[in-house]
Order: C-alpha cells, then structure tokens, then sequence
C-alpha cells in the first residue's frame, strides 16, 4: 500500500522559515513525479510545487522564489523548504505522487503563520 507521511509543520512568525519533508513507500520513489499541495482552512487544496524524475522542478506563482522543492531518492523523500513564509502560507500541507492513481494522501502536516 502507498504510504505518505509529511512532516516539518509548525508556527513560525511572518518572515520566517521551515523545511517540510514527505517520506513514500509502498511506491518505487525513485520512478515518480513527486507534488506538494497545501488546504487553507476552508478552501480545497491546491498546487504548490512539483519535482519529476529528473529532478526538474516547478512552482506554483504564488509561492515563487520563495519555496524550493527536493528530492532524496535514497531516502524515498521529498522536501518543500519554504522562506520568506507569509500569513497566506498558512494551511495543511500534503504530498503525493503525480499522478497519484488510487488517490493516497498522507495526513498532512500543519503549517502555521502568525506572529
């Protein structure tokens, strides 16, 4: 069975930074296109930023210049590290694999920002 398991979330002040990680199995990682994807409360959950195989990667907009995706294959994880963090950023953070057939998300992790 695939299995995502995020975490890295926390309360962090406007400004500030924090590292998320997302760590697969059930799945060769290594064979996958991973994605980050964020829900705001209240809102569906929405694209943030994608790695593909090859290690090229891809931002949403909003978070342009500001989040960096990666990847460590020898250990079936991805990252999302994350500056310059706004009160807009804040939402349950999620990663999957894209496509992501039989729909498994892990259970997020939570990212708060307040000062």
């Amino acid at each position: 069975q695939v299995l995502f398991v995020e975490s890295g979330g926390g309360l962090v002040q406007p400004g500030g930074s924090l590292r998320l990680s997302c760590t697969a199995s059930g799945m060769l990682f290594s064979n996958e296109t991973m994605g980050w994807y964020r829900q705001p409360p209240g809102s569906q959950r929405a694209y943030v930023a994608i790695i593909l195989i090859n290690g090229n990667t891809h931002v949403a907009d909003s978070v342009k210049g500001r989040f960096v995706i990666s990847r460590d294959n020898a250990k079936n994880t991805v990252y999302l590290q994350m500056n310059n963090l706004k009160s807009e950023d804040t939402a349950a953070y999620y990663c999957s694999r894209v496509p992501n057939p039989g729909n498994y998300w892990g259970q997020g992790t939570q990212v708060t920002v307040s000062s």
